[in-house]
């Protein structure tokens, strides 16, 4: 069958409307079933973009119970498959819960092919959409500036920045050290009201205890010894704009109460002042730690945690990014080409396989500093594994080529299947949705020998 060609499923049990089916619909490619057994085979085979469904299917043919158990069953396995349910003229209810059900038609006999025609023309063409559409969202770069991503839960967690940056919720950034939690974080202020305004950031972790609360909330001339003039404090400072709290786990106790009394009144007090300012601000944090053990440890307020997470994004770690890593890779050496005036012009295939192995601890940060480290030692004009610094070469490679990659995803589907039905080889099939005898093909191409009973074991 050509896989390029527009494959229609028709689901009838009644032979001499399939065959009318299939002549007035030869524009397709298509194919029949006539129970649920069958139709199932079917689409696990060929993968059709559009079903028509007959409701009355044996062993149920007068009624609709199996027809929309197939119903169920389809969605389930291909979810963006088109259904057009087909039924009688005193079968509406049925038809209308079958599209509650997520059919995305209906079609009532009599059979008039002009009219289902087009019911089925405007399926292919609405799946041919949303295929593209998927496949244009799974290759385009991140929508937020900055943010270098093809990875699928990357690019979501950067359409949720998008949707939440216009409002004025106190968002809280979760993630390891060096995911990009401050670049999130500026993200959400220049897409927001605010972003003609300061974008402040303040590290807690990085600033003593005993100058953090005059970082934060500023002082009064006189307040303290050396305190000798007004200070604004670097929340009052960025009124009207973005204030970041980076690594907010490790904010003290003492200040985590004045932090909690800022957000509920929207008002700060000096070191030494008497008058609250009132500070229109919108508050961003992030940590690396995981707040509720803290809170366990009665190291960190329940209240202030409800008050800072009114939405919570969690970012992942590079080693859960798909490909982001050699994406990355690829970029940063431009960059720190340019910046140090190298004429490199990229990656030697072991460099980037090594790329792809490495675990990558300190995330993002640690393949910046990986790269322009290997962008001002390498020797020659490409970047070798050696220019890296990594101590041993990568060891037990997942394939990229891609006949390879089928190749083991079609040997380990044929196992687990095997493996499920006991060894049965015609149970194993339907389950595949291929022939006794192509599966038997597939057995000895792959190197599975039959076993006692039917059983299949992994050649030598």
């Amino acid at each position: 069958m050509n896989k390029d060609a527009r494959i229609l499923l028709i689901v009838e049990d009644d032979p001499g409307l399939q065959k009318q089916m299939r002549w007035s619909l030869d524009a397709y490619e298509t194919l029949v079933a006539g129970d649920r057994e069958s139709a199932l085979a079917q689409l696990r085979r060929h993968e059709p973009a559009v079903v028509t469904l007959d409701l009355g299917l044996p062993p149920d043919s007068d009624g609709a119970a199996e027809g929309l158990a197939t119903l169920e069953q389809i969605l389930a396995l291909a979810p963006d498959t088109k259904v057009i349910v087909v039924t009688g003229n005193q079968d509406r209810s049925n038809a209308v819960k079958a599209v509650g059900m997520g059919a995305y038609d209906f079609y009532q006999k009599p059979f008039d092919a002009e009219i289902l025609g087009l019911a089925i023309e405007r399926a292919f063409r609405l799946h041919a959409l949303q295929q593209e559409n998927r496949r244009l969202q799974l290759t385009q770069d991140a929508p937020t500036q900055g943010i270098i991503t093809r990875d699928p839960g990357m690019l979501k967690i950067c359409r949720s920045v998008e949707k939440v940056a216009p409002s004025d919720a106190t968002v809280m950034l979760l993630g390891e050290s060096g995911t990009g939690k401050e670049l999130l974080a500026r993200a959400l202020h220049q897409l927001s009201a605010r972003s003609a305004k300061r974008f402040v950031a303040i590290n807690c972790a990085a600033i003593p205890e005993n100058l953090l609360e005059s970082e934060l909330f500023g002082y009064e001339k006189g307040a303290f010894t050396g305190a000798s003039r007004q200070t604004r404090g670097k929340i009052e400072f960025a009124d009207g704009g973005t204030f970041f709290l980076d690594e907010v786990g490790d904010l003290p106790p003492s200040l985590q109460a004045k932090l909690l009394r800022f957000l509920q009144e929207r008002a700060v007090e000096r070191i030494g002042g008497r008058e609250e300012i009132a500070v229109d601000v919108r508050i961003v944090c992030a940590t690396h730690q995981n707040l509720k053990k803290l809170i366990e440890a009665g190291r960190f307020r329940e209240d202030l945690y409800y008050r800072l997470s009114e939405i919570v994004i969690t970012i992942p770690a590079l080693r859960e990014r798909i490909g982001d890593a050699t994406l990355l890779a690829h970029a940063l050496l431009q960059k720190f080409a340019r910046q140090e005036g190298r004429s490199i012009h990229g990656f030697k295939p072991g460099a980037l396989e090594a790329i792809e192995a490495h675990d990558w601890p300190g995330n993002v940060r640690e393949l910046e500093n990986c790269i322009k480290r290997a962008v001002i030692m390498a020797e020659g004009a490409q970047i070798g594994r050696d220019d890296l610094g990594m101590d041993s070469a990568p060891e037990d490679l997942q394939p990229i080529n891609l006949r390879e990659v089928r190749e083991r995803a079609e040997r380990d589907a044929i196992i687990k299947a095997l493996c499920r039905v006991d060894g049965n080889i015609l149970g194993a099939s339907e389950l595949l949705g291929v022939s006794r005898p192509t599966l038997y093909d597939l057995i000895n191409r792959h190197g599975l020998k039959p076993a006692a009973q039917g059983k299949v074991d992994e050649g030598t």
